[in-house]
């Protein structure tokens, strides 16, 4: 018997409502357990004889031959308009050294973030060398130095590393941050890379499969899929993982916070699992360079209006645009990801400060998203979009607590 109209209207209303509040609700429940996590569909990665495999399968790859002549004959990629002369900020080191009350996070360059967290200090992927390249007179040359040196970083607590390629993996800046003083941070890594680190003398280090959690200076850690793949050598391909991570405060902590760092990485259904699983970020660090031409660099790298959609699909509050501005990887001008990203933010009715991008250098509070570390008081609100759907969007991103 078919239900009354007031009733189906009523079911109706509460199926809207449940589905404009997910990010919200979702962030109300606990951590995943490895139960929720499988149901979601995150696992341990897969692996085959060949090494380790994406979720949703294979890249396709291109022909490096045909993109490196194409670069070449077309004198790819093209100086951006500022000829490098990136806006840049100082980072107040004294202030970001004696911080242990204020979440903040500053951008060093490329997918290196200081992340100040419940008191830690998390350091993404820390690249300080002049090239992404295993000798120092070749490769990808560094066009904006990194806006803290390892001499000017508070004491490290834990290091983050999402995968072994050159930009995101680096010799020489793991050595100077397990050299720290005060002790080695804690390494959290992907499978494989534990004794990479053994090798340069990094014995503080513990590596993670898909799903896997771990506790680090009081922090909850899980390492989660991504679209990619790695190798140091031409023989080395796929031996070692790749993916993100996730970080949260404890359950009960005073100020609840939970930060995605997305690493490196393709599109897939992989975003919509973390979603799935986690419920909801405060802050999700996300790549939206790289990506040009879309034949060769598409299956490993998003574009910036991929960016947007991972945005959506992990249900991320606020996002910071990273993997950009610092290393000439791929053909796209160095500075052409932050406006293809406002592109697609705008096309997407996100509030203007949701996704954004930093200056070199800038450092902002996490719980004041329109304020800076040096002025944490002056600055007026962050601005909105007047687009009332938008509005709406950011209130229900704003419910992002545990």
């Amino acid at each position: 018997m078919p239900l009354p109209l007031r009733v189906r209207l009523l079911l109706a209303a509460l199926a809207i409502s449940a589905t404009a509040a997910s990010c919200g609700a979702s962030a109300q429940q606990n951590d995943p357990t490895p139960e929720r996590l499988a149901a979601s569909g995150i696992h341990h990665a897969p692996r085959a004889d060949s090494g380790f495999e994406n979720d949703d399968g294979p890249l396709v790859r291109g022909s490096f031959l045909k993109w490196r002549w194409n670069r070449l004959i077309h004198g790819l990629p093209p100086p951006p308009a500022n000829g490098y002369a990136f806006p840049v900020d100082h980072p107040d080191v004294g202030w970001i050294s004696a911080n242990r009350s204020e979440n903040a996070m500053t951008w060093i360059g490329h997918a290196s973030t200081l992340l100040q967290i419940g008191g830690v200090n998390i350091l993404t992927d820390p690249v300080f060398s002049g090239r992404a390249s295993p000798v120092a007179f070749a490769g990808p040359k560094r066009r904006m130095p990194p806006a803290l040196t390892p001499d000017q970083l508070p004491h490290i607590d834990v290091v983050l590393i999402s995968h072994n390629h050159y930009d995101h993996l680096d010799t020489a800046s793991v050595q100077a941050l397990n050299a720290q003083p005060g002790g080695p941070p804690v390494f959290l890594v992907p499978l494989g890379i534990k004794d990479w680190l053994a090798n340069k003398g990094i014995t503080n280090a513990q590596e993670l499969d898909w799903g896997d959690q771990t506790r680090a200076a009081g922090l909850d850690i899980w390492f989660v899929p991504a679209t990619h793949w790695s190798a140091r050598s031409l023989a080395d391909r796929n031996e070692t993982l790749w993916g993100g991570w996730v970080v949260k405060t404890p359950a009960g902590a005073r100020h609840p916070y939970a930060v995605y760092f997305a690493g490196d990485t393709g599109y897939s259904d992989d975003f919509k699992r973390i979603g799935a699983a986690f419920g909801c970020f405060d802050l999700a660090l996300i790549p939206i360079g790289g990506y040009e031409p879309r034949w060769f660099m598409g299956p490993p790298h998003v574009d910036p209006q991929q960016a947007v959609q991972i945005f959506e699909d992990v249900h991320a509050k606020k996002a910071i645009g990273i993997h950009w501005g610092t290393f000439e990887l791929t053909d796209e001008p160095l500075d052409e990801p932050p406006q293809k990203l406002a592109e697609a933010a705008r096309a997407a009715n996100l509030p203007d400060d949701a996704f954004t991008v930093l200056r070199h250098g800038q450092t902002i509070l996490l719980d004041a998203p329109a304020q800076t570390a040096s002025d944490k008081s002056s600055h007026p609100p962050a601005k909105t979009s007047g687009n009332t759907a938008a509005a709406k969007m950011a209130a229900t991103r704003g419910a992002c607590t545990r």
